[in-house]
């Protein structure tokens, strides 16, 4: 390293807390990043955990506007403006100890302490001078970081990112965009992959930007809030990387508030990882490629309405004309309405739709539920085979005069492997004009929504932005081809059961709940408060209706029924069962290994838990340990299930048990093991928990 010169001391000025506040909210995004490095932007806000710099988003700072420095720790209640920050931070006391704190202000700008020349960072051993460097700014062309480029040998290219703020060579913890001057006054911004791209395209006069590290930029430690009410279309290299790069892009620049985001499709002649440059390099019409060329939608510009529909007071009290017909009264269903059916595995989402559907399709009430006239109802069906289809069609217990609607009313599918893109749009609704004619159909019921889900290119089910795209672009396009009054029933899952039903939300367990609720008018939650009791729970969350209480039901043989138990009861009795199971835990060591062990996703059958742990944890040999499962799964503490690709576990091609499995059991993942067989307490044989139960659910 060169030697530095000699230091040129200026003397100390008196701190003046006006221009040190001044001085502090002119450099808040890097005064914070050096004070609390742990601390991530979001938007324009800056969140870290405390003011002892732990990660977390307890304590979150202003960046912009006339609150810009203010501050607010929700774990604490603690807050103030950028000089309490400080003093927070710094362990001084405001009121006592102010000249102090603005002294160290100071001194910490630079005003009073050595000022030397700017430091310059040392060239990478072995990798010889840089060949190349690109500067990243803020938006007022404050430097932030570089990236120097290196060829120590022919073919070979090295990057080493610089920290100017930190003055090391690495990259800083919260990574900028490139040309955010450029970007700043920009409506169209070119993403793309690496600095060298995206020079090639500035130098055409074409704002593009692309993010540190190019396709390994870590998506999470990036602010791309730049993007923000931009329209980004992203040209991604030509090769795996380059496509998961724009697609982990996509959704992040959706997130950040991008108007619209467009991924281009790079044509098959290209070679592999041909990218901007290239197409630059090579003298191709840039400016016609980025208008012309085929590309992928993740998120469109919104329509333009010409007119907003207003309306006085004094018009909607005027207007006493009837309401519309519910389609699945009261206020299940409204027309153009959209309602959500959750619930876990398992948990009979499927047998209930069928039923629900069969009934409206009839005209026929169900479990307090009704249509004024029956209904046809397409059902979109992608998880169930038709011959076991056709045996829970054929297990409908219903009225004579209801059932002689269901032929020409209700259509289903058996089980297809369908994504409802553009092109599966288009075969549904091609289907559904054959079958249904000039009578379309009043419901689009779709079971699951995660075996027919299009996110776009933003993510799966559970991205709340990849959830909005499928439900604003690809389920409402559906319903417009369809029948744009249709109702739309959705089945989908829920990521968690729930611990305590009456403390939560049940609604928040919905995967993409976020995109979900602020979207559907009602949703329906089935959810299994025991698993060793047949009861379902059933819980409402209407939009355009009154509340309907909760139900308890039950799958008998002649059909869903509403049960006599007491709803507080039957949760009194499983807050009961809860306690019992956690001293069960406490005090019985198979009981408690197979409760950890499944936190780590390690899961046994009964004799790989035994010769797992033989003479282990004083459990004595392989045999005695069988033996003592076999006794718990006779008591009913140790279980079985038989779906392990339902938790993305290896399957046993031949068990007659299953896993072993005890009340309370998740896996790494959060995810809860919901039991399917367990040892009948008198015969002693394995059998789907469900057959314990009169008419149990399919």
């Amino acid at each position: 390293m060169e030697s530095q010169p000699p230091a040129k001391i200026v003397p100390l000025k008196p701190p003046d807390a006006q221009e040190v506040k001044s001085r502090l909210l002119q450099n808040l995004p890097y005064v914070l990043r050096a004070l609390l490095p742990a601390g991530v932007v979001r938007g324009q806000k800056f969140m870290v955990g405390n003011v002892a710099g732990d990660a977390g988003d307890s304590l979150i700072v202003e960046l912009s506007g006339s609150k810009a420095g203010l501050w607010h720790d929700f774990a604490t209640g603690a807050g103030g403006d950028v000089l309490d920050l400080w003093a927070a931070i710094k362990g001084f006391d405001r009121q006592s100890q102010f000249p102090a704190l603005l002294q160290d202000i100071q001194n910490q700008l630079g005003a009073g302490f050595q000022e030397r020349s700017p430091v310059r960072p040392s060239p990478a051993p072995k990798l010889g001078k840089p060949t190349a460097k690109w500067d990243y700014t803020d938006a007022q062309g404050i430097l932030i970081a570089s990236v120097y480029r290196y060829d120590p040998r022919p073919g070979q290219k090295e990057f080493r990112p610089w920290d100017a703020l930190r003055g090391v060579m690495r990259a800083p913890e919260i990574r900028p965009l490139y040309n955010q001057v450029g970007m700043k006054t920009a409506d169209a911004v070119v993403l793309v992959e690496g600095e060298k791209c995206a020079a090639a395209l500035v130098d055409l006069g074409i704002c593009a930007t692309t993010a540190m590290n190019g396709a390994k930029a870590p998506i999470d430690k990036t602010d791309w809030s730049p993007l923000k009410g931009k329209r980004v279309t992203i040209w991604p290299d030509n090769d795996e990387a380059g496509q998961i790069y724009a697609r982990n892009a996509a959704s992040a620049a959706a997130r950040a508030g991008a108007v619209s985001v467009e991924i281009l499709k790079i044509p098959p002649d290209k070679p592999a990882k041909w990218d901007a440059a290239d197409a630059v390099a090579e003298g191709l019409d840039i400016h016609a490629i980025l208008k012309n060329w085929e590309r992928m939608v993740a998120k469109e510009v919104p329509p333009p309405r010409k007119t907003l529909p207003l309306y006085s007071i004094a018009e909607l009290q005027r207007d006493q004309s009837p309401i519309p017909d519910d389609l699945i009264a009261p206020r299940v269903l409204t027309p153009g309405g959209l309602l959500v059916l959750g619930g876990a595995p398992k948990v009979g989402k499927s047998d209930f739709l069928i039923s629900l559907l069969a009934h409206m399709a009839g005209g026929a009430p169900f479990l307090g539920m009704s249509s004024a006239r029956p209904l046809r109802i397409f059902y979109l069906q992608a998880e169930v085979q038709y011959h076991y289809l056709r045996e829970r069609v054929q297990r409908l217990a219903m009225s004579d005069a209801a059932t002689l609607f269901l032929d020409q009313n209700f259509i289903l599918t058996p089980q297809i492997s369908i994504t409802l893109n553009d092109a599966g749009i288009a075969l549904v609704c091609e289907a559904v004009k054959d079958r249904f004619k000039d009578m379309p159909p009043d419901i689009i019921a779709i079971d699951p929504l995660r075996n027919v889900f299009d996110g776009g290119s933003l993510g799966g089910e559970n991205d709340n932005d990849a959830m909005m795209f499928f439900l604003a672009q690809r389920l409402e396009e559906l319903r417009r081809r369809i029948n744009p009054d249709a109702g739309i029933i959705l089945a989908h899952h829920t990521r968690k059961a729930f611990k305590k039903t009456a403390e939560e939300d049940p609604f928040q367990a919905l995967s993409g709940a976020g995109a979900l609720r602020s979207y559907y008018s009602s949703g329906i939650i089935l959810h299994r408060v025991d698993e060793k009791r047949p009861e379902r729970l059933l819980i409402f969350e209407l939009r355009n209706g009154p509340e309907i209480p909760a139900k308890t039901i039950l799958r008998r043989a002649q059909g869903w029924v509403e049960a006599d138990i007491d709803l507080a009861t039957l949760m009194r009795q499983q807050e009961e069962l809860q306690a019992q199971a956690e001293n069960i835990r406490k005090t019985d060591t198979i009981i408690r290994l197979i409760f950890d062990e499944a936190k780590h996703s390690r899961i046994y059958t009964a004799n790989q838990f035994a010769e797992s742990f033989e003479n282990k944890e004083g459990l004595g040999s392989a045999r005695t340990i069988r033996d003592r499962i076999s006794a718990l799964a006779t008591k009913g503490y140790v279980k079985f299930f038989k779906n392990a690709d339902a938790y993305g576990l290896p399957l046993l091609p031949r068990s007659r048990q299953g896993y072993v499995c005890v009340d309370g059991m998740t896996l790494k993942s959060g995810a809860l093991v919901m039991a399917t067989h367990m040892k009948h307490p008198e015969t002693g044989e394995i059998i789907p928990i469900a057959d314990l139960f009169n008419g149990g659910v399919l």
